[in-house]
This record gives C-alpha cells, structure tokens and sequence, in this order.
C-alpha cells in the first residue's frame, strides 16, 4: 500500500514510530508501562499499579493515572509518522485504582486537522473492567517526521 511514506504500510508507520518514541521513553518504561497495541490512531497501553504509586489514602496517585493516560495517547497521536506532542488535556477521575491493579490506557484518534487532532483515552482496570479515568488529548504536529521513518517521510 502507498502511503505519504513511500512503500511504508499505515501499520509498519505506526510500529516504527512507536520503537522510536519508547526507545527515549525513560518515564513510562521506569512506571512498568508496557505498549499493547499500537495502529494509525490508536494505541493500548499497560501499567500495574505498584507500592511506591500509592497516595497517602493507599490509593494509586492520580498523576500516574494520567501518566498513563498520557502515555498511550502520545503514542496514537505520533501513529501517523509526524513528531506531534500535547497541547493540552483534561482528565476525569472515576473510580480509584489499588496496588496490584492492572490497569488498561485505550486511545483512540476523534479528530486530525491538519497539524492538530483529538484523542480519547479510557483507563481501565483489567480484574473487574471498571473504569477509572476519561482523559481527552490534543495534539499539535510539528511539521516534521519521526527520525525513524528516514528521509521518506
């Protein structure tokens, strides 16, 4: 399939700029996040929820709700081959997370205009399917391509 990258699939686009993105990722990979998915638009991601990620009220710290959040619509928004990065977002807190949660960041591309796009991510505990947070992204592309995909971008 021709795309905007030369003989690159959307898929292989996708995958190359995500190894990109997470092989300089030192904050996700230090909270135990681990990439699931990854398509043209969409990304899942993992993270359990550990001792040291609790508050003080032995709840997971919302920030890394939302790190998490954060995390996966990074890697939806840069799918398409395009450095992008947030220029904002919001998140709604749910339900609370606990050690030994595993919990699921789903996001998924709503809108791309030009250099700047929607994105919505629902966190999920993986042991009874609740969901904890709704978090809405907006991106800005900076105008170039991801290193990874060469001069073809």
């Amino acid at each position: 399939m021709e795309t905007q990258h030369g003989s690159r699939s959307a898929d292989e686009v996708a995958r190359l700029s995500t190894e990109q993105m997470w092989a300089g990722d030192a904050a996700s990979r230090t909270l135990g996040m681990r990439i699931l998915s990854v398509a043209p638009g969409a990304a899942v991601v993992s993270m359990k929820v550990r001792e040291d990620m609790l508050n003080g009220w032995n709840l997971c710290h919302g920030g890394l709700i939302a790190a998490l959040a954060d995390t996966a619509f990074a890697f939806a928004c840069n799918s398409r081959g395009q450095v992008t990065v947030a220029s904002g977002f919001e998140v709604t807190f749910l339900e609370s997370g606990r050690a030994g949660d595993e919990l699921v960041a789903t996001a998924s591309e709503k809108a791309l205009r030009g250099r700047s796009g929607l994105y919505d991510v629902t966190v999920r505990r993986t042991s009874d399917d609740a969901t904890l947070a709704e978090f809405r992204g907006r991106s800005r592309g900076l105008g170039r391509a991801n290193p990874a995909l060469g001069s073809t971008a």
